[in-house]
């Protein structure tokens, strides 16, 4: 390796060409960068007494086998966003000078466009100082090179639109381009060349990661899949699995969305679910222990990504599963995702029937609004999901999906129909998030004539006015303010309409019978309304609430399955422990007996899913694996308590660090009980561990 600064502008000119491999990321710098390198080459041009102006380093490989051109050309392992932000603003200068004129010196037209933008000696390819990746190469070709007859059609969206931010600044700064110039002469670099027989490009590229616009997880993943390969391997996988991937997102989608969908990607794969910032790494680990070629990991990863665009952007185009879509994510249940790739890709395999497919999807969604209907905590719900497969019973597909579903307990239950009905009839749902996807819902559920709900506007069919008028005031009783309080926002009293301002705060009777009213409605939501022998009132609220409430549990169904058919799906309760209390003669000491009592009282009331397993040298108490162990001392209590000490908040500093020291308990943090009245402070730090394993990841 070798290292000098240097001017960019002398780099530019004195380089042949600079190639942007195929395992780079795109054109990623957005208008807040390219603002602040203009306001730092503006303040370079204006103060005499800057010398330079340092930009950061090109780290590249010279002669390296992985160029796509000839073999002078440079490798660009890093420095690609600054090369080509001052690209761009080279060439919106050029395209803003006439052809004699010259700013200062070596500020030409001509100059600008021969020294740093094309080589006049060369053709094709070769012609161009910087050759971008695919997705934006012909975009910058096309802006640097004016013969070109012909815009891309799928243009890079951020190349485009950085050359006009620079044309705009460079129109508005046309008095002060001398300034300009001298600012942008200032501009140095650390000029690093590579040995490719001595330094290791993949891990100077990882560093990167550290400094500068910080590289995605798909960067480095995309780095890790090509860069090691021989050109021809690299570029056919590129072109076969990589760049289709892309396309499938788009730009702004790929910059989105890839790193979650390869989260969810390894979620499948492993049963783990990755840290956001450690998906890389996760990623190398898997690859590692199965021992997969890249070729098959990449087609792999391209398969799936297609099941992802299906769902999550919108491209399926069966019409049935592509409601059923964009139902769900308007839910923003994104950590169903690992579940329902698994079930696309059976789905995919026929495995699972279209029927099953769709039947499954539902379910999902009705398990997520019924939750949040009822006010259940959304933590959980990751490992939920993550883990939902492995109680699938393949031969018996939808059967052991409902059955996983009617199974679940305590914090992750499926709220029953009844539940269910008696919190949407008293709900807020005015307020609840996406209240235009739970009335679309309901007003479609069975249509085959969709109606757009975003051509009406929710109505209070009781006004929300609080002066209500002496005859909103007669109807609803005495109590009118209790009861407007209690149920305006309620299912009861809302609707849809389109003739809301005509509405405005008039009587229910005017609402009805107006031209436009409830009584001649077309929607299904303004049946009821349309009978014209009742007041509307707390009890004709109510009513309406239970008869769409009714509706409801057939919109969001529940799972349902004999009794007898449940009880196969369900695991035998066999312990294999053949231990008890008499065994741990610790706790059958006075000191001790109170003590461990009113523990496990504490921590058997956390959770009633939580279980209790007296072992041969310690008891433990689990949910969904230990989260606390006790191992009895003569005067006290041992607990392990399976949190790392670290994530624990603990004020009064009980807590230790066993992570590496050998213990009878399971947990990386041990603390000591002597008293009861240690008792409700030990349980709030067993408690996080619970909720720990419980998943901390909350669904918006």
């Amino acid at each position: 390796m070798t290292a000098k600064e240097t001017k960019l502008l002398k780099f530019i000119a004195n380089s042949s060409q600079f190639v942007i491999p195929i395992y780079q990321r795109t054109y990623s710098w957005t208008e807040p960068e390219c603002f602040q390198l203009w306001q730092d080459i503006l303040r370079a041009g204006t103060n005499e007494k800057i010398g330079a102006h340092f930009i950061g380093s090109v780290v590249y490989v010279q002669n390296g086998n992985y160029s796509v051109t000839a073999q002078s050309s440079l490798l660009v392992i890093d420095g690609q966003q600054r090369l080509t932000t001052v690209t761009l603003l080279l060439a919106a200068l050029s395209d803003l000078l006439d052809d004699e004129q010259e700013i200062i010196e070596d500020f030409s037209k001509k100059k600008l466009t021969g020294r740093y933008l094309i080589d006049p000696f060369e053709s094709g390819d070769k012609k161009y100082k910087l050759i971008l990746s695919q997705t934006d190469k012909d975009t910058l070709i096309a802006l640097v090179d004016k013969s070109k007859v012909n815009f891309p059609k799928d243009y890079s969206l951020r190349v485009k639109a950085n050359y006009e931010f620079f044309q705009k600044k460079l129109a508005e700064n046309i008095d002060n381009l001398e300034t300009i110039c001298k600012g942008i002469a200032k501009l140095l670099i650390v000029d690093i060349s590579l040995d490719r027989q001595y330094d290791n490009p993949q891990l100077i590229f990882e560093s990167m990661n550290s400094t500068g616009k910080e590289l995605t997880q798909a960067d480095l993943i995309r780095n890790y899949i090509l860069m090691g390969l021989e050109h021809e391997l690299q570029s056919r996988l590129y072109e076969e699995y990589w760049r289709p991937m892309e396309l499938d997102f788009g730009q702004e989608a790929y910059q989105t969305y890839f790193d979650a969908f390869m989260r969810h990607y390894l979620t499948v794969k492993t049963k783990e679910i990755p840290k956001i910032d450690s998906i890389y790494e996760a990623f190398k680990k898997y690859h590692r222990e199965e021992n997969l070629s890249i070729e098959s990991l990449v087609a792999d990863i391209r398969a799936y990504s297609q099941y992802f665009c299906k769902m999550a952007l919108g491209q399926e185009q069966d019409k049935e599963l592509s409601y059923a879509f964009k139902d769900l994510k308007e839910l923003k249940v994104d950590v169903a995702y690992p579940l329902l790739l698994e079930l696309y890709d059976d789905y995919d395999n026929k495995h699972l029937s279209k029927d099953d497919f769709e039947k499954a999807i539902r379910l999902i969604e009705s398990y997520v609004f019924r939750r949040a209907v009822c006010a259940i905590p959304t933590n959980s719900l990751n490992k939920t999901f993550a883990n939902f497969t492995k109680s699938i019973k393949k031969d018996r597909y939808l059967e052991s999906i409902q059955a996983a579903f009617m199974l679940l307990t305590s914090y992750k239950k499926f709220p029953t129909d009844d539940e269910f009905k008696i919190h949407l009839v008293s709900k807020d749902l005015y307020n609840f998030r996406n209240r235009s996807y739970w009335l679309r819902r309901l007003e479609n559920f069975g249509r085959k004539e969709r109606v757009n709900v975003n051509d009406y506007t929710i109505e209070h069919i009781m006004p929300q006015n609080e002066n209500l008028s002496l005859e909103w005031q007669n109807t609803l009783g005495e109590n009118w303010q209790d009861i407007q309080a209690q149920w305006l926002h309620t299912l009861g009293n809302l609707t849809l309409t389109g003739y809301n301002s005509e509405y405005s705060d008039k009587p229910f009777k005017d609402k009805r019978d107006m031209e436009g009213g409830f009584a001649k409605s077309p929607l299904k939501l303004n049946e009821y309304l349309r009978d014209s022998n009742f007041v509307w009132n707390e009890d004709t609220i109510k009513t309406r609430a239970n008869i769409l409430s009714n509706h409801a549990t057939n919109v969001w169904v529940s799972p349902k399955l004999e009794t007898s058919i449940l009880e196969t799906y369900k695991a035998p309760k066999i312990s294999n422990s053949s231990y008890t209390i008499d065994d741990h003669p610790n706790l059958l000491k006075s000191q001790n007996t109170k003590l461990f009592e009113e523990f496990r009282k504490g921590v058997l009331s956390l959770d009633s899913n939580v279980t209790e397993e007296f072992l041969k040298l310690y008891i433990a108490y689990k949910a969904e694996t230990n989260f606390v162990d006790i191992v009895p001392q003569a005067n006290s209590l041992k607990l392990y308590i399976n949190i790392a000490l670290n994530e624990l908040e603990d004020p009064k500093k009980l807590g230790r660090d066993v992570s590496n020291v050998g213990t009878w308990g399971n947990g990386d943090t041990e603390v000591i009980l002597n008293s009861i009245d240690e008792i409700p402070y030990i349980i709030g730090l067993v408690r996080q561990a619970l909720e720990k394993q419980f998943g901390d990841e909350i669904v918006d």
